[in-house]
């Protein structure tokens, strides 16, 4: 009896998750033959690709902020390696994290020597004061 119930709901599930797929690829074609006009075809499927990522941006910054867990203390600045805290600021701040890689590739693309320069800050960090 309870291994049924289980399929079934799988299987709705399943179901749900198709017929969402088959709606969002329905409004992606619908927003694509609406802009084409205006802005030709590549237009239209850079317009249908952002706002896909809008979307997805929009829904990891919902999940990141549902599933925020308890905050932890950071170990001191100088007592781990550059790896150790890179790790724990991914951990801790996610949507920080990932603002800060897209800032670090922007600036790598524009200059490479800014890039070598905030490494530099980040791996250095901040000493603390001695009483």
């Amino acid at each position: 009896m309870i291994a049924r119930r289980l399929f079934l709901l799988l299987a709705a599930a399943t179901a749900l998750a198709a017929c969402a797929g088959v709606c969002v690829i329905a409004l992606a074609l619908a927003l694509g033959a609406w802009v084409e006009p205006m802005v030709g075809a590549a237009g239209a499927a850079a317009i249908v690709a952002a706002a896909a990522a809008l979307i997805l941006a929009l829904g990891a910054l919902i999940l990141a902020l549902g599933a925020r867990a308890r905050r932890r203390r950071l170990s001191p600045p100088g007592s781990s390696g550059l790896v150790e805290r890179a790790l724990a600021l991914m951990r801790d701040k996610p949507v920080v994290a990932i603002v800060a890689a897209v800032g670090a590739g922007l600036l790598a693309i524009r200059n490479p020597r800014y890039l070598g320069a905030a490494l530099r800050s980040f791996a250095e960090g901040r000493e603390l004061p001695r009483r």
